[in-house]
């Protein structure tokens, strides 16, 4: 029951912004980015039924490794996906897809 509620909340979409962008360029590129963070956070989820949470960045990067390959994703993006679905923050990264 806990772990489908942190599930719930860590999956739901990010609050809309308090004053959206004014000029459609800023808008649409805002959403490009939501976008982007969603299919980053769906990779994660992938990454973490192959390689649980318990695992270390290491221990997981072995396992890891060949799937990336598979889906012709970087070991490294990969990780920061993971991480990033673990967390649900985006701070995890930066450097990678974002």
């Amino acid at each position: 029951m806990v772990r489908q509620a942190v599930r719930d909340v860590r999956t739901a979409p990010p609050p809309p912004p308090a004053d959206p962008p004014a000029e459609p360029a800023l808008a649409a590129l805002r959403a490009a980015v939501d976008d982007l963070a969603a299919s980053t956070h769906a990779i994660g989820e992938l990454m973490l039924e192959v390689a649980p949470a318990y695992l270390s960045d290491t221990d997981a990067a072995d396992v890891l490794a060949l799937l990336c390959e598979e889906i012709g994703e970087e070991l490294d993006h990969g990780l920061a996906a993971r991480r990033y679905a673990i967390t649900s923050d985006r701070r995890a990264l930066h450097g990678t897809a974002l």
